[in-house]
Formats: structure tokens, C-alpha cells, sequence
């Protein structure tokens, strides 16, 4: 059977200021900001994203900044932590480089014979660095963190199901995940070729308190696609099943479809292509404001309206 899914693509979530956020990914962290754009819903926003050298599928994260924003709360039917993927030998670099910049955070804990440290960003948003040497990618070099210790990609996500059969149903039988590991009532699924970036951590929460959306809560995840093609086979498979796809939205960078699984999670479908080079150089990418064709008539106000952001590694 073909995989019709071939990893994680994205996770999108919201934040408060834009300069902070920016400090946090690109400052700290590390990526790189493969893209500054808007939200296409609503262009006084920013669309910020960041990733590896050329934004490639699995190792992007992106935010919408609202200026003042409330911050949510961490609970059931939410994405509570999503984890970046680090070579085993960068682990006590990471430990030191988040005590310099005042980072609290927990750990080292053990999960699936793997090493991980968790802590939070600026926004109160779940954050797990996952020390390992199965993943392969060369992760961004900035200049500052040395390339060897540098963060490869996305790793794994966790999400908080008060009851878990029915998310478990769709991942399996229309996502093409499969079951890998089971420890401490945190269930494991991969999709595509497996390995870092592939996996899905569900954890059965059934007396957590409901999540509410906010500052540092995750809007969406964004699951991979090779092409238009495979994509249209996905949204066949999830309308059979009563999931309500959307339409295909035009996301410039991607294609992509939208749907709620049964916890009340947002998930998308979102194409490998075009990809983050379609409208400036790989050399270019995320220096300059890009606005999807039907906002360029209204540039000059939204440019206007839009906070100076900054995107300096430290």
C-alpha cells in the first residue's frame, strides 16, 4: 500500500508578540525563519515561520502572533507538547544553553528508551527536546550554535485525549499509522518511511481538565502529502469515514485540507510542494515580507499595521 502520508509536515500555533517569539525560535532555538508572511484569514497578523535551511516538511513550526493574547491552557483534546529532535551528544549543550538564557525546565526524563528534556516558551507552549542519534537530518546552521548540536527537525508530537479508540481508529485505519510502542498509557504511532519526524505520542487523559486556546496552545498539526494526487486520495478516505474534510485551501507554500479528529484537534493534510522557494531564493528565505497575490494591492497597509520583527540568532 502506498503511504499516502509521509510524516509530520507542520504545527501551528498561536502567541502574543512577535518579537518574542521570534527571540524564542530563532534567537534560542536556534531555526531559521524560512518564511515571514500573514495569516491568510486575517492579513493584520503575521504567518511566521521557521525550520531547517529550505522550510523542508517535517521540520517547520510556525505561529500566528495576536499582540496581547491571553494565554491558554494545557489540557485534554489539545497538542500539549511538540518535540524538536537533537543528536544525543548535544544533550548537556542544550541543558546549558537553556540555563544561559533563563529557560527553566525539567529532566533529563526517559520515555521509549529515549532521552528528552521539557520546558516552555515565552507563551507558556509545550516544548520537549528528544536527544537521539536515529535522526539523519542536517538540521540549520546559523552560525551560533554549533551545526553538530543543532535541532534536525520536528520529532514527535503529544496529544491529550480524554478517550482515545476513536483518534486511535483514524490514525490507523484512514492515516495509514501504525502501532510501534506502548509505556505508561502513552501509545506511539508512525506513519511513511518511520523515524524521527513520523511519530504521534496519544496519551489517554480521561480526568484531565479541558484545554482552552490561547496564547502558546497549538491551532493545528499539519501531516505530510507527497502531491495534489495522494492528497485528494485522503480527503476520499476521510469523507467515507464522516470526518468533513474541508475544500482544498491554496496555502501557497502547500496545498491543504482541514479537519476536526474525534478528541476535537484540529488536523491537516498539507502537500510537500510547492514548498518555501516558490517566491525567493533559498538564500532569501524569510527576510522579506511575502503576501499571497490577492493581498498585494494592500500591501502598503498591511505593512504598515504589522510590528518590525527582528530574526537574530544569539
Amino acid at each position: 500500500m502506498n503511504n499516502l502520508i509521509n510524516g509530520l509536515h507542520h504545527i501551528t500555533a498561536l502567541a502574543s508578540d512577535a518579537q518574542r517569539n521570534v527571540d524564542f525560535y530563532v534567537g534560542i532555538l536556534g531555526l531559521r525563519m524560512v518564511k515571514k508572511t500573514v495569516n491568510f484569514d486575517a492579513p493584520d497578523v503575521y504567518h511566521l515561520y521557521y525550520g531547517d535551511e529550505t522550510g523542508t516538511p517535517g521540520s517547520i513550526v510556525t505561529f500566528f502572533p495576536y499582540a496581547g493574547l491571553v494565554r491558554g491552557r494545557k489540557g485534554g483534546g489539545q497538542l500539549t507538547y511538540s518535540a524538536f529532535s537533537i543528536p544525543t551528544a548535544s544533550l548537556r549543550y542544550w541543558m546549558d544553553r537553556l540555563v544561559q538564557f533563563g529557560i527553566p525546565y525539567a529532566g533529563p526524563y526517559r520515555r521509549f528508551n529515549e532521552t528528552y528534556l521539557r520546558f516552555e516558551d515565552f507563551d507558556g507552549m509545550g516544548v520537549e527536546l528528544v536527544a537521539n542519534d536515529l535522526d539523519k537530518r542536517p538540521g540549520w546552521d546559523n552560525g551560533k550554535i554549533p551545526k553538530e548540536f543543532s535541532i534536525r527537525g520536528t520529532y514527535t508530537v503529544s496529544l491529550n485525549e480524554f478517550k482515545i479508540d476513536r483518534t486511535v481508529s483514524l490514525l490507523t485505519d484512514v492515516m495509514q499509522h501504525k502501532l510501534i510502542a506502548e509505556e505508561s498509557g502513552i501509545y506511539r504511532f508512525e506513519s511513511g518511511a518511520g523515524g524521527p519526524g513520523s511519530y504521534v505520542d496519544v496519551l489517554e487523559s480521561p480526568k484531565d481538565i479541558r484545554a482552552l486556546q490561547g496564547a502558546g496552545s497549538v491551532h493545528h498539526l499539519a501531516f505530510a502529502t507527497e502531491s495534489d494526487e495522494t492528497q485528494l486520495e485522503i480527503r476520499e478516505k476521510l469523507l467515507s469515514g464522516n470526518y468533513n474534510p474541508t475544500e482544498v485551501l491554496d496555502r501557497n507554500y502547500f496545498h491543504s485540507i482541514y479537519y476536526r479528529e474525534p478528541g476535537g484537534i484540529l488536523f491537516e493534510i498539507a502537500t510537500n510542494p510547492p514548498g518555501f522557494s516558490v517566491d525567493e531564493s533559498v538564500a532569501e528565505l524569510g527576510s522579506s515580507l511575502k503576501l499571497p497575490e490577492w493581498f498585494e494591492p494592500r500591501r502598503e497597509k498591511i505593512e504598515a499595521e504589522l510590528p518590525a520583527i527582528v530574526a537574530e540568532s544569539k
